[in-house]
């Protein structure tokens, strides 16, 4: 059941999006989650250091 209603959302936005509108919402979602990340990583790297100055 659940595979069925995977494909029909699946086809649902493929025949509603163009291909090029859906490429982008991929990337623009691939692009936030990217910088998402990054800060995140950036932050526990800063967080480790300054915790490891202190001790």
């Amino acid at each position: 059941m659940k595979k069925l209603s995977l494909y029909s959302i699946m086809m649902f936005s493929l025949l509603s999006l163009t291909s090029c509108e859906a490429v982008e919402t991929i990337f623009k979602a691939g692009m936030w989650w990217g910088i998402i990340l990054v800060v995140g990583v950036i932050a526990i790297i800063i967080w480790l250091f300054s915790r490891g100055k202190n001790s």
